[in-house]
């Protein structure tokens, strides 16, 4: 590589740790941001601080927001009987996107997977059981598994089905339905095709 200015191989090198951005991609995105207006990389920049600094984990369902409880926990008008359970934040988003869910979530913060080595322990599982378990004035009747249709989000399913059922036989435990395809990933997924994965989930 050509010797080039080292503010620009630095956000170079920065912009080649994001998933999906190869070294092409991070020159034209970094040589691109020398054409901005200072205001627009000022305010860029703000935002990447404040990433961290301005936002907390939900002490109940481990979203990400910038208060605690979120406002989807804080929300007496949400079904409490209702447990959605998600890999990541951002799948929180893809649901309430289609406006169609009313209960509650929680956030795995991952899934499963001895490769990487990412076991149960490392995921938000242990919190959810525990919100099975707590009353609070509600009961929680379903949970359903929203974790991704691959081998780590099936095994991650099965593991947490069969918690949840060892802890109460009579939590109704289920899996989105047909609709999303194999290896796919729910942010990909339409609001018709969440629809009906919902509409259509199967018991665990």
């Amino acid at each position: 590589m050509p010797k080039i200015a080292k503010p620009l191989s630095d956000l170079i090198e920065s912009f080649e740790k994001l998933p999906g951005v190869g070294p092409k991609t991070a020159e034209r995105l970094t040589f691109y941001m020398l054409r901005v207006p200072q205001s627009e990389i000022q305010f860029f920049a703000d935002s990447l601080t404040n990433l961290k600094k301005l936002t907390k984990v939900c002490d109940i369902c481990k979203n990400v927001s910038e208060t605690n409880p979120c406002p989807i926990c804080a929300d007496d008008k949400r079904d409490q009987s209702k447990i959605l359970v998600v890999e990541e934040p951002f799948d929180i988003l893809v649901f309430e996107r289609g406006g169609k869910y009313d209960g509650l979530y929680h956030v795995l913060h991952g899934a499963i997977n001895p490769l990487e080595n990412i076991g149960p322990d490392e995921l938000y599982i242990d919190a959810l059981l525990k919100r099975t378990k707590a009353t609070n004035g509600h009961t929680v009747k379903e949970v359903i598994i929203a974790t991704n249709p691959t081998m780590e989000g099936d095994a991650t399913a099965m593991y947490i089905g069969g918690k949840l059922k060892d802890i109460n036989d009579k939590i109704l435990v289920t899996r989105l339905g047909m609709g999303i395809p194999t290896g796919a990933d729910l942010g990909f997924a339409d609001d018709l095709t969440l629809t009906q994965a919902l509409a259509g989930r199967r018991e665990l």
